[in-house]
């Protein structure tokens, strides 16, 4: 089996106003590997969690991330924030 055709990327946005994260972009294959591409070459973080990838695919794009996944995601845009910190 092909791993490019299993992989996922799905990008979140969590705008001030916003109530939860939504996804704003997601795809699979060599689409979401060319999606990981762009985002590092224009510095935005990048974290792998397959389970979370999959989990978050099954949304729309615009559709905010289900609540059973808050936690986990926070913990995501923590690490995030925490590297941006330190850079």
């Amino acid at each position: 089996m092909n791993s490019l055709r299993s992989f996922l990327a799905v990008s979140l946005r969590y705008p001030q106003n916003a109530k939860a994260p939504f996804v704003s972009a997601k795809s699979s294959g060599a689409l979401a590997k060319r999606m990981v591409e762009i985002a590092e070459e224009n510095g935005i973080p990048v974290v792998e969690d397959d389970i979370a990838a999959n989990v978050l695919s099954v949304r729309q794009i615009g559709e905010c991330i289900p609540e059973c996944t808050w936690e986990a995601i926070a913990s995501i845009f923590a690490l995030i924030a925490d590297m941006e910190s330190r850079a």
